[in-house]
């Protein structure tokens, strides 16, 4: 089909190398004469070559292999978009286990010697924190509060120190009634510090039938109810007393050393656990 004008027209393309404009070369065809089907083609084959890496390329990009929440990866897989979208194993909340169950210490009792004879009414008088009444009770009662503890100090140079949590604070509260005593004026050293007895308490989180234990362990029990609430178990090895209670609370006393209650603490609990009483 010829698309050249039917006229002679000096202005024709007629005379032209090129007749109709349908007939030029692709690099002279204008824009619009151009098909879209090829402009598409031709666009998205550089796109194509455009971002494609060349195989030089390829050797220099470090393979950083499948996600750490793929389990299996092939070439041909997609890999997820985000680390999340594995599907995720269901929680289930940990229950507590009844054998981490641990006396704490609640008191340790030590003794110390200050090594010389002490004036008590003086002490009383300069002393802060510091009460003495003879008629009550033979020895000045002093108290801190950093370790919170209490001591009793004696004429004889002895002095008793209660309330600390740990053997460290008890050593520290000893030596500061020790360094309270010398700004007095007394000669007073620190000898033969000692624990003298550590108390501890525990929760098993369970009822207890106190009447069976008794009859059962008669010969390690003591159990007045109308005298004591508690039961009075005596462990031989450790030499260690234990107070039960109905509510699954337990005292330990007795004790010079904390692995000394630790080990009667689970010497007791299985005999606990066999006279647990159905809620």
């Amino acid at each position: 089909m010829d698309y050249s004008p039917g006229f002679s027209d000096p202005h024709s393309h007629q005379n032209d190398q090129y007749a109709s404009p349908m007939s030029l070369p692709p690099s002279l065809t204008p824009r619009s004469v151009a098909s879209r089907e090829d402009t598409h083609a031709n666009a998205s084959n550089d796109n194509r070559f455009q971002h494609r890496p060349s195989i030089a390329s390829k050797k220099n990009i470090p393979d950083m292999g499948p996600p750490s929440t793929v389990t299996s990866y092939h070439l041909s897989s997609v890999a997820p978009s985000t680390p999340f979208s594995a599907a995720a194993t269901p929680y289930t909340p940990r229950t507590a286990d009844p054998l981490r169950v641990q006396p704490s210490l609640q008191n340790i009792v030590s003794t110390v010697s200050l090594g010389c004879p002490l004036d008590l009414k003086r002490i009383a008088l300069q002393a802060r924190n510091a009460e003495y009444n003879p008629k009550r009770f033979a020895a000045v009662i002093m108290r801190i509060r950093s370790p919170r503890t209490t001591a009793l100090i004696f004429t004889s140079g002895k002095m008793v120190c209660t309330g600390a949590k740990s053997e460290e604070d008890s050593v520290q509260a000893a030596r500061r009634y020790a360094r309270v005593i010398q700004k007095l004026g007394f000669p007073a050293k620190f000898l033969d510090f000692k624990i003298q007895n550590m108390v501890g308490s525990a929760d098993v989180s369970f009822k207890i039938r106190l009447e069976a234990l008794a009859l059962k362990h008669a010969t390690y029990c003591s159990y007045e109810p109308e005298l004591f609430p508690g039961l009075i178990y005596r462990v031989i090895q450790p030499k260690i007393v234990l107070l039960i209670f109905n509510s699954g609370k337990v005292v330990l006393t007795g004790a010079k050393e904390r692995r000394e209650i630790h080990e009667a603490f689970e010497r007791i609990y299985p005999i606990l656990k066999t006279f647990r009483r159905a809620s």
